[in-house]
């Protein structure tokens, strides 16, 4: 949409009374709700991540920063939000927070890129797209190589984009199967203390697999494709021996593999198969004096032809914005 048809005008950031003024001057009060948000939430979170007062007046929201260079940023950022909102693009709260703290660290970043990318899920309702630079490297690193390997810290969508970019590689029949599997090690727990037989010892630990599935296909539509065997969820463990053809198969925490489950693993990749490895190096459940398989791999296999690692950061986090407040206090603390 030009400028000329657009629903605001800009007035540019001006110096009045020892402080430097904006205005957006909304032309429809709809456009202008959806904005601001509920409750002026999304007009609360971009004051808090610019650091530029934020009021609205009628139809205007006023921009009053001390400096010219923030009150210009904020500006931008704004004007960027809008084109979303006015390409038919809600503005939910989390993506307004997730999107500016983005664009004051990289203002160069087009959001209308990152759409640009967006992953269609099942019968093309459900909408995934990257949330940050990084993000969209990831994705257009599985989509141009058959072995990809996602690190980083929690909460940067290394499993969630993986588990999308698989149902729709399986709804373009550019597979025939999805694999997921994770290695059945966490803190403080062996399997041998678990109630129930093997089934129920492994469940909790492929439950993160399970809930990421039924967040992007559904519920139903999930079991209905585990129950004729088109997903497959299973322990590492269960990988030995097989050769996995035409699947794309993901491997979830991978940081706790051995040395010699990673190579298992990784030579099980058949004809027509995708591998997707995530995992945050950090975080090692193994014991003290057990070699992490990722940590191996990705020094053994850096600068492979048709493998690909992509390295999410702290900032790519996309769930509560403490989350990534919380990875930067421990890593300070020397806890990473």
């Amino acid at each position: 949409m030009s400028r000329e048809e657009s629903k605001f005008e800009i007035s540019l950031p001006k110096e009045q009374a020892g402080a430097w003024i904006a205005r957006i001057t909304f032309l429809d009060t709809f456009t202008l709700r959806e904005f601001c948000g509920a409750s002026n939430r999304n007009l609360k979170i971009l004051q808090k991540n610019t650091g530029v007062q934020l009021k609205q007046n009628a139809d205007k929201i006023v921009l009053l920063g001390e400096e010219q260079a923030p009150t210009k940023q904020s500006l931008s950022i704004m004007i960027q939000l809008l084109d979303l909102l006015e390409q038919g693009k809600g503005l939910h709260p989390a993506e307004v927070d997730q999107f500016s703290r983005m664009l004051m660290r990289e203002p160069d970043v087009d959001l209308s890129e990152l759409y640009r990318d967006t992953v269609f899920v099942g019968d093309r309702k459900k909408r995934i797209y990257p949330r940050s630079l990084r993000q969209r490297y990831y994705c257009q690193a599985i989509n141009n190589n058959d072995l990809v390997f996602g690190v980083g810290p929690a909460g940067t969508g290394k499993t969630f984009l993986a588990m999308a970019m698989a149902l729709s590689a399986l709804y373009k029949e550019e597979v025939k199967r999805i694999i997921l599997c994770r290695p059945a090690v966490e803190a403080g727990e062996k399997l041998g203390f678990l109630p129930g037989d093997l089934a129920e010892k492994v469940n909790p630990y492929l439950r993160p697999l399970y809930d990421a599935l039924n967040d992007l296909a559904g519920a139903d539509k999930a079991e209905r494709l585990m129950s004729r065997g088109i997903v497959e969820v299973a322990p590492l463990a269960f990988m030995r021996g097989r050769t996995l053809s035409e699947a794309f198969v993901i491997l979830d925490e991978a940081q706790n593999t051995t040395p010699e489950q990673m190579k298992m693993f990784l030579t099980r990749i058949g004809i027509g198969s995708k591998a997707v490895v995530t995992g945050d190096p950090s975080q090692v459940d193994l014991p003290r004096n057990q070699t992490s398989g990722l940590r191996q791999s990705l020094s053994i296999l850096n600068g492979v032809d048709g493998i690909e690692i992509v390295r999410l950061l702290d900032s790519d986090v996309v769930r509560h914005p403490l989350v990534s407040a919380i990875i930067r206090a421990y890593n300070s603390a020397g806890m990473s």
